[in-house]
């Protein structure tokens, strides 16, 4: 029975229930309270778990470390590619197959390159400084070589790379991922990639809808390493037809190869997925084929909260430490994704992106350009998702580049 205003069934976050809840921790520490207050705070307050309460204080001091480097000028650069080899089960993302697309990809590409064309300018009459790029989709390496080629060029030759300190690109899938197209990205700028498993067992990843097999993922990294790049793997816990000694099996092993981040996401059930639509559509009294670690979909908390708590164990013990929390809708168990990382390797994007540090400007389908001002606002310009609709969006781009430049003038 419920009394008063006991909380009947006791989450993690507790009444932290936003998507950013590293805000609340930093606005205490900016405030004066040190760590150890903050996190009782957390859990006495605002009725989060000892873990999660700890974990939001590091992430905020993680925050407020890279915003002390922050100058007024500072803004990181987001470039959108929304194409993938396929579409995962658990994905909402709009993506199109590269296959079925492809005629798309060159005039994606043509005007991509006039957008960065355009957007180049305004940056450089405003003074702005670009501090991070973050190549992401989609996977932006099922783009053929060339066409890869003609957008990291034109961002090298359109930009001021004078004051970079990180620059990603988000390969994802190992099966895309050749020697040509890694030499590309490196020899234009990039400094670190991501090889993202999600999963290092083969029938998870059949299930899921990836095409590639864990061999490819040794593979990829074995490349990968050799140019020289920093390296960030992502991994999902909750994944369908999943388990926890298969989740732990994956997380050790992407640990043997000893990458420089790694993010550890929570299963989002997203509506439009295919896993959802597996779920709801299957015919009454029959089972759907796709199952997530615990049935039925109220009884999953239980083992995802396993998978998180031994990771970050696991984590903790390996020299990294968590730098970036962020929350979704519908996430399993009302857990969340923590990025990871060994010191000084701590994605400067993602902090940005996930605290409002700084202003993002994005080019490219989905792309959202999030204005920060002085005095905290937030604004947001969403670019087309859809690939031909972002081709198409020749008005909306004029429109674009006049918020754009009100902003720069307001700063």
């Amino acid at each position: 029975m419920q009394r008063g205003n006991e909380i009947k069934k006791s989450t993690p976050w507790g009444t932290l229930t936003g998507i950013r809840p590293a805000k609340v921790a930093e606005k205490l520490l900016v405030g004066g309270d040190n760590a150890e207050s903050v996190t009782q705070t957390l859990i006495e307050k605002y009725q989060a778990s000892p873990d999660r309460a700890a974990l939001c204080v590091e992430t905020a001091q993680a925050s407020l470390r890279v915003k002390k480097t922050l100058a007024q000028k500072d803004i990181a650069l987001y470039v959108g590619i929304p194409f993938c080899p396929t579409r995962c089960a658990y994905c909402s993302f709009v993506s199109n197959s590269v296959e079925k697309s492809f005629k798309l990809v060159d005039p994606f590409v043509d005007t991509l390159i006039q957008e960065i064309e355009d957007l180049s300018k305004l940056v450089d009459e405003f003074g702005q400084r670009i501090i991070s790029i973050y190549i992401g989709g989609g996977t932006p390496t099922a783009l053929p070589e060339p066409a890869l080629e003609r957008v990291l060029a034109k961002l090298t030759e359109s930009f001021d790379f004078s004051f970079l300190r990180e620059y990603t690109v988000e390969a994802g899938r190992p099966d895309t991922i050749t020697d040509l197209n890694l030499e590309i990205m490196t020899r234009l700028g990039a400094k670190r990639i991501c090889v993202n498993p999600q999963s290092m067992s083969a029938g998870v990843l059949s299930t899921i809808g990836r095409k590639h097999s864990p061999e490819d993922v040794f593979e990829a990294v074995k490349k990968l390493r050799k140019t020289g790049a920093a390296l960030n793997m992502d991994i999902i816990a909750g994944l369908p037809n999943d388990s926890l000694e298969g989740f732990l099996q994956t997380l050790d092993t992407v640990l043997e190869l000893s990458p420089e981040n790694i993010t550890v996401h929570t299963l989002s059930l997203k509506k439009g997925s295919r896993l959802m639509l597996e779920k709801t559509d299957a015919p009454k009294g029959e089972k759907p084929n796709i199952t997530l670690p615990t049935e039925p979909l109220e009884a999953l908390c239980g083992d995802v909260e396993q998978m998180l708590g031994v990771a970050a164990g696991r984590l903790r013990g390996s020299m990294y430490l968590p730098y970036y929390v962020y929350r979704q809708k519908y996430i399993s168990g009302g857990f969340e994704n923590t990025g990871w990382s060994r010191p000084g390797y701590e994605g400067i994007y993602n902090i940005c992106m996930m605290e409002e540090l700084c202003t993002v400007l994005a080019v490219g389908g989905g792309g959202v350009t999030k204005f920060v001002t002085a005095d905290g606002r937030i604004e947001r310009i969403f670019n087309a998702k859809y690939p031909l609709e972002y081709i198409n969006m020749t008005e909306k781009m004029k429109e674009k580049n006049r918020r754009i430049r009100e902003y720069a003038i307001s700063i």
